[in-house]
């Protein structure tokens, strides 16, 4: 018997991304009208465009429910996901026209391709089926080679655009590979339906032996998502090689779909395992805290140390994940929406004090900065102060709630690794920190150039942190309150 088609009541929870996407496609074909002297037109639309889908989705416009037979399913965690992605992602949009602008790098497409990606991320977070997770993920990471290779003539961003490719295209088929194996395993590709048979499963068997391989496939696809180690090689590359504002995208929005991702395929399909990838998850998590910190410590230039920080960010939301259950899960995302944040501001920063033909990627371009500019020295030093975990910013929250996660999920050995990597962390922010203020400047000193608007952009982006730190309770509720 052949389904009857959906009516538009039944797709009213997919209507933000359908409002997204149309305004994508509305796009797409105003800017073949525009020339270059009005492409502000398409970028402040889109900007308009995702502001107004988080407003739709925070007023709950749609209602939640599933949709297209269970593919889709707006539930509470999609929504604060979505809400956090959405306002990460126009956030980046304000620092990137500025950038590429001066650089005559910006094109029509650019917005285009950002608002694509976003609803791939929105897809991705509220997948109820192996289908619309590959499809989501897909959408987000074409995009992304795309964003990634916008500067065709600069050889570095060129490299870094082919490395992603070829490895991004490895770390999909492994997680194909291992969604194949769920499936023959359990003969369905609805994630509820795969967590009823995990559920009813044996211990033991040839069935059970594929399911767990397949777990371990989907998991290395994940970790590569996220940039955790050992599947963190094509990040230090890639956050170097492509433009400033394109790296502050790339390393900020998608981390939070990559959550939704983990959770919707480890903790609602392959719940019933919980014990087995939770472990994977710890030995992930510390591999992560590892690399990510010892490699960071040695690093000048300033976006490779943000890159390989990234991976001990890494670690530590593992480390939730690895705690496992509802507090496990509300402080890894709180954890994700919290770097993200942090992310965008950390990237913000160099956006601000670049200028054509001075990247300020190299953490001696800011000594001495305090002397020439007292306020973005302070605006940095929040930045650094909760990337850091310092209280009270929001970071030091960030990583008190999965540590405390991980002890509730009886994993003392990994707090105290957390612990103890949180605090060899604090030396590389500190070394920026330290050449702000108490180093003189070699060489030529370059001027802070950027418009006004986009270092008020900064600003409140950076003491944000400390806002959020000082008021950081609503965040944490919504999070638990995605999971009860």
């Amino acid at each position: 018997m052949i389904a009857p088609m959906p009516t538009a009541a039944d797709l009213m929870p997919l209507l933000p991304e359908l409002v997204l996407i149309g305004a994508a496609f509305f796009l797409l074909m105003l800017d073949l009208f525009l020339d270059e002297s009005r492409r502000i037109v398409t970028h402040a639309l889109a900007v308009v465009a995702m502001v107004v889908t988080g407003l739709l989705i925070a007023a709950g416009v749609g209602g939640q429910g599933t949709v297209l037979g269970g593919m889709f399913i707006r539930d509470t965690a999609a929504d604060v996901l979505k809400v956090a992605v959405l306002g990460t992602s126009a956030l980046s949009m304000l620092y990137l026209w500025p950038f590429l602008r001066a650089r005559d790098l910006y094109r029509g497409e650019i917005a285009v391709l950002v608002m694509f990606a976003t609803a791939g991320m929105m897809l991705l977070v509220s997948a109820g089926s192996l289908v619309m997770i590959y499809l989501g993920l897909e959408l987000l990471a074409l995009c992304s080679y795309a964003l990634v290779a916008i500067d065709r003539d600069n050889a570095l961003s060129s490299e870094s655009a082919i490395k992603y490719f070829v490895l991004g295209s490895l770390a999909s088929g492994l997680l194909l590979y291992g969604m194949s194996l769920v499936y023959g395993a359990t003969g369905s590709l609805d994630l509820a339906r795969i967590a009823e048979a995990v559920s009813a499963g044996g211990e033991s068997g040839t069935t059970a032996t594929m399911l767990l391989t397949g777990v371990v496939f989907m998991l290395a696809g994940v970790a590569f998502k996220f940039g955790g180690a050992p599947f963190h090689m094509w990040l230090p590359d890639v956050y170097t090689g492509a433009p400033t504002p394109i790296t502050q995208f790339v390393g900020s929005a998608p981390k939070l779909a990559s959550f939704g991702m983990a959770y919707r395929l480890f903790e609602v399909g392959a719940g019933g395992l919980d014990d087995r990838w939770r472990l994977l998850f710890a030995v992930i998590a510390v591999a992560s805290l590892a690399v990510g910190n010892l490699a960071a410590m040695v690093q000048s230039n300033f976006k490779r140390m943000l890159a390989y920080s990234t991976v001990s960010h890494v670690g530590f939301l593992f480390m939730g994940i690895a705690g496992g259950g509802e507090q496990g899960f509300a402080a890894a995302m709180f954890y994700a929406i919290s770097y993200a944040i942090m992310s965008v501001a950390a990237f913000g920063a160099i956006v601000v004090m670049a200028s054509r033909g001075f990247e300020a990627d190299r953490i001696d371009d800011y000594r001495g900065l305090n002397a020439r500019s007292p306020w973005m020295a302070g605006f940095i030093l929040c930045v650094m102060a909760s990337l850091a975990g310092l209280p009270p910013f929001l970071g030091f929250w960030a990583k008190l709630a999965v540590l405390r996660a991980a002890l509730d999920g009886g994993m003392l050995w990994l707090a105290i690794v957390g612990v103890v990597f949180a605090v060899v962390g604090a030396f590389y922010y500190l070394r920026v920190v330290k050449a702000m203020y108490f180093d003189k400047a070699d060489g030529e000193v370059h001027a802070i150039v950027a418009s006004r608007p986009l270092r008020t952009v900064f600003a409140v982006n950076a003491l944000g942190l400390l806002a959020l730190g000082i008021a950081w309770n609503p965040i944490m509720a919504w999070c638990q309150r995605a999971f009860a």
